[in-house]
């Protein structure tokens, strides 16, 4: 099996840091860069956090490259009161010295686009970085093999505001650029899905029995994610969004929804939302795949068999105990 070559764009971030996790255990992908989006924290603590994930891995041969550091236009707003001042949830992990992350996120991105035709790119944070590639060579991303984006909504509520995801929320210029000039269609994993992907004491607990130093690390950075989702929306556990996007590039299968026109809301009380024509009122051409449902069953078979190497059939057994079923 050829693996699939992968870069990320992201801005670790928690749950950016287990989607990192996730692909680097999977023999699909090809992690040929990571690049670095101010988001859930400014672009220079989402690097060092990147190369903490990479150094876990024994992965430091992979390159960082940092972005944007402001979105296109709007005040810069971090998710830090969710991730932690560090962005791995205050665990104060000592950043990696063996190597540094570089500069030039977009022009790593458009020359790798340019120079090969088979690149996936999943973006897990604001879309800063994709829009001002898009906008230095449109022609580049004619190219790229798939798109997948890890933000919006369709039905669910918002996470930071009545109607809007944070990703978008956070720079909705560039992802309204982005949906109104990305050559490929956009797969749009929303919190229609990621709501539905929960990591639960129990689902930890059993990660820190299989495997007690990965599973350690995975208690280590989300105990600050657990108190911010039950302060929050009282939630048990916390909704890990980006490892979905990662799940979804690997088995498009886990994901299914619709094809519709999308675009998203730059300014007012809606600012950030995605409005997806389903009726095709403005008969304007798809330009997006809304994923609305998810087997969270597979899903979990596929993070827990991948980041901690929980093996069948004992995983479906626990699975079940814990109220998945396969029918989902």
């Amino acid at each position: 099996m050829n693996a699939k070559k992968v870069i990320i764009d992201c801005d670790p971030g928690i749950d950016d840091s287990l989607a990192l996790m996730l692909a680097l255990a999977s023999p699909e992908f090809d992690v040929i860069g990571i690049t670095i989006v101010c988001g859930n924290v400014p672009t220079g603590l989402g690097a060092e956090n990147a190369l903490k994930i990479l150094q876990r891995a024994q992965r430091l041969d992979i390159p960082v490259y940092m972005g944007a550091t402001q979105p296109l236009k709007r005040d810069y707003v971090s998710a830090q009161d969710t991730h932690g001042m560090d962005g791995l949830g205050e665990s104060a992990l000592a950043n990696v010295t063996e190597v540094r992350p570089h500069m030039g996120a977009v022009s790593f991105l458009n020359h790798t686009l340019q120079a090969n035709h088979d690149v996936t790119v999943i973006a897990l944070g604001p879309l800063t970085n994709i829009a001002l590639a898009l906008q230095q060579d449109l022609t580049a991303w004619q190219h790229v093999a798939e798109f997948v984006s890890m933000g919006g909504s369709f039905h669910s509520p918002g996470n930071c505001s009545p109607v809007a995801e944070y990703n978008y929320w956070c720079d909705p210029d560039a992802a309204q650029q982005v949906y109104a000039t990305m050559p490929v269609s956009i797969k749009m994993i929303g919190l229609d899905v990621t709501r539905k992907i929960v990591l639960t004491p129990s689902l930890l607990a059993y990660a820190q029995r299989v495997d007690p130093k990965v599973g350690g690390f995975i208690a280590q950075i989300t105990q600050f994610y657990f108190d911010f989702h039950w302060q929050q929306e009282k939630v048990i556990g916390c909704v890990i969004n980006d490892p979905l996007a990662v799940a979804y590039a690997i088995d498009p299968s886990l994901c299914c929804g619709f094809s519709s026109y999308t675009t998203v809301v730059t300014d007012g009380i809606a600012l950030g939302q995605t409005i997806s024509d389903t009726a095709n009122f403005w008969q304007r051409p798809t330009n997006s795949l809304v994923l609305t449902e998810v087997a969270a069953f597979r899903f979990w078979q596929l993070f827990l068999n991948r980041v901690i190497s929980a093996q069948e059939p004992e995983l479906s057994v626990i699975l079940r105990q814990l109220h998945y079923t396969e029918a989902e």
